[in-house]
């Protein structure tokens, strides 16, 4: 799956609009007021932890339901004051604990505010024609077969809650009657017309009762109905699928998905993509949609906070994940501390040579127990590990209610008591738990088998990520910037080593190195061994990477050492005010914001770059090299506390 960014790489924040919108950051801005008395710099420190991104800021009709419950807590997070929080962010994780240790360059590096705004980290995707998407149109196509305006507007919200209940069978209702006001005949078919439209599944039928005109809507199939849109509704002539750029600000791909599943009431599973896109951040990328009106999902953007859709067409194919080329980043450094040779020098290096490849530290989790770990313990088999490393408790910063069901777990072993702490279910220690009441204690596998199957995987994939950045940190301390004999490169899909005659041939930028699985070669010098003594280290044999459960057994795969971004520039401009935004964005073109008024001399300076990478890389990796700052939250932390005191 392709990767972007997750974490922010500087925690220092000042107060802005952005930020005041959530709820969260409203907390962490009074802590800070609080243990700021007489400091004029208003900064925040970012609580990082393992959660589902929020949809406080969405109005969601009518659900007051047990699911939305869950999201507000878990959008909560604890007070606490920022030298509490860095306290518990030493137990956090740095970039030498996953094997990120090597640059290429050999500037000096500088520091600057990474994401000091969400608004300063800007991705576009690239598709797999090469074309970067940006919302630029927010014209629908004429299409005689779409609904009236008129359909949008003609259910009151007592009928659409009554008739959402009914479509997704929360009671015992078989139909909803909903009383024709004016009776007209082109009213009535406004009605049957806007039920159909925006509860697929529901079929309806006129009825006189008492001699007044009832629209009765019902199931035509059963459940299936919701899961599958009337195909009977959808003109032959037009794509099966509406395709359209979805632009967001500071929500995740599957957040933004589940919100418009949500609005339009149908199955998130509709909905298809090339990529997951970073939460904080603004990102633009295409979504298609099965048997959605583009009229449906234009008429979104009057209600949805966070998001704008546009572009729309109508195609005969879905999206399918891995299907680009790449992402376009337009990233904002503040408040940077470098000259501008060392900027040059800096930017330069990163277009002429790139940047190590490596695996960023989202890849690994940010709580005191790695991501990988747990990967280590399931290849091994050894799943009382797996299951005591997810519930155990652990030091750092986590949720109350995290906390104190790891205590639960600890003291009683009982998974019914640990779960009753835990008012969110959904998450991993939730899943694991429910999963161990279902199986019993002595079936772990199953138990944990109940956790999405992505998630699971998540886990031996961070474990083939920490070896790969280690693999790659001793190879360029070996050998250097230059191919070597021994060195893997590719053919095609297939892997060869460089031979002594052919070393001329190749480049560092034609290196590639494996991911560890039983379908890949290993390097033919020291590194090959290297890779062995890792996981004979760890319990592990580099010869049988099957795994008794097929889910688990690791092919391998091969990645470029080297990385040189594309479509690489920048600039340094000053500015006085933080919160003035650096550049205008595709929403702020299409709203005619003007270009922002920059002094010539200001009291900050900024490095503002765009580069283009190929999928599965990290940006936070490529402007690691630029700045040579570690990008983990535990450093960030420390070093921002320590700014504050």
């Amino acid at each position: 799956m392709e990767t972007v960014e997750m974490n922010s790489v500087s925690l220092k924040r000042p107060r802005s609009e952005d930020d005041v919108a959530n709820a969260d950051e409203i907390k962490r801005q009074k802590i800070l007021q609080k243990s700021q008395a007489g400091n004029d710099s208003e900064q925040s420190i970012e609580t990082v932890t393992e959660q589902p991104e929020d949809t406080k800021n969405e109005i969601i009709p009518n659900e007051e339901n047990e699911e939305q419950e869950e999201e507000e807590l878990e959008d909560s997070d604890e007070d606490g004051d920022p030298e509490s929080f860095a306290d518990m962010m030493k137990h956090g994780l740095t970039e030498s604990d996953v094997g990120i240790t090597k640059f290429v360059s050999s500037h000096k590096g500088f520091s600057g505010i990474l994401k000091e705004r969400y608004s300063d980290f800007v991705v576009h995707e690239i598709g797999k024609d090469g074309r970067v998407s940006h919302l630029d149109d927010f014209s629908v196509p004429v299409d005689d077969e779409d609904p009236s305006e008129e359909t949008f507007t003609v259910l009151s919200d007592e009928d659409k809650q009554r008739l959402e209940e009914l479509q997704l069978f929360k009671n015992k209702e078989t139909s909803v009657a909903i009383e024709v006001i004016e009776d007209t005949k082109e009213k009535r078919t406004v009605i049957h017309q806007a039920v159909k439209s925006l509860f697929p599944g529901l079929e309806t039928k006129t009825e006189d009762r008492d001699g007044k005109k009832y629209i009765i809507a019902y199931h035509a199939a059963g459940k299936k109905a919701l899961a599958n849109p009337r195909k009977h509704s959808w003109p032959k002539s037009r794509g099966s699928y509406c395709h359209f750029v979805l632009y967001k600000e500071n929500k995740d791909t599957m957040d933004a998905i589940n919100v418009l599943s949500k609005f339009l009431r149908v199955k998130p599973n509709i909905f298809s993509y090339m990529g997951t896109k970073d939460k904080r951040a603004i990102t633009v990328q295409e979504i298609a949609v099965l048997r959605i009106t583009a009229q449906r999902l234009a008429h979104l953007n009057k209600c949805l906070m966070n998001f704008k859709l546009g572009n729309f067409s109508y195609k005969n194919h879905p999206l399918k994940l891995g299907e680009l080329q790449g992402n376009h980043f337009t990233v904002v450094l503040r408040n940077i501390t470098g000259t501008d040779e060392q900027v040059e020098q800096a930017m330069h290096s990163l277009r002429e040579i790139g940047f190590i490849n490596y695996y960023g530290m989202q890849r690994f989790g940010t709580t005191a127990v790695p991501t990988y770990q747990i990967g280590r313990a399931i290849l091994q088999n050894n799943w009382n590990e797996v299951m005591d490393l997810i519930l155990k408790p652990r030091p750092g910063a986590e949720k109350g209610y995290l906390v104190k069901c790891r205590e639960e777990w600890a003291k009683t072993k009982d998974p019914a008591a640990a779960l009753k702490k835990l008012p969110v279910k959904r998450c991993v220690e939730g899943q694991l738990l429910r999963g161990l009441l279902k199986f019993g204690m002595k079936n772990i596998i199953s138990a944990f088998g109940i956790i999405p199957r992505n998630n699971r995987l998540m886990y031996i994939h961070s474990y083939q990520s920490y070896v790969w950045n280690n693999m790659v940190s001793k190879r360029i301390e070996e050998y250097g910037l230059r191919a070597v004999p021994g060195d893997l490169i590719l053919k095609g899909a297939t892997a060869v080593h460089i031979e002594e005659g052919d070393v001329d041939n190749y480049t560092i930028h034609d290196v590639v190195m494996p991911l560890p699985g039983f379908d890949v070669i290993y390097p033919k010098h020291k590194i090959g061994e290297a890779y062995k003594e890792m996981l004979v280290a760890d319990n592990l044999d580099i010869n049988n990477m099957r795994h008794k459960i097929r889910d688990y057994s690791l092919s391998g795969a091969y990645r470029k050492i080297i990385i040189r971004p594309q479509n690489v520039n920048w600039e340094v401009v000053a500015y006085d005010d933080p919160k003035i935004p650096l550049f205008t964005t595709d929403l702020d073109k299409l709203e005619g914001k003007p270009l922002p008024v920059l002094p010539t001399d200001g009291k900050f300076r900024a490095l503002k770059m765009e580069f283009s990478l190929p999928p599965s890389t990290y940006a936070t990796m490529a402007i690691r090299e630029v700045l040579k700052m570690d990008t983990s939250i535990k450093n960030q932390t420390q070093l921002n506390t320590t700014w504050l005191r």
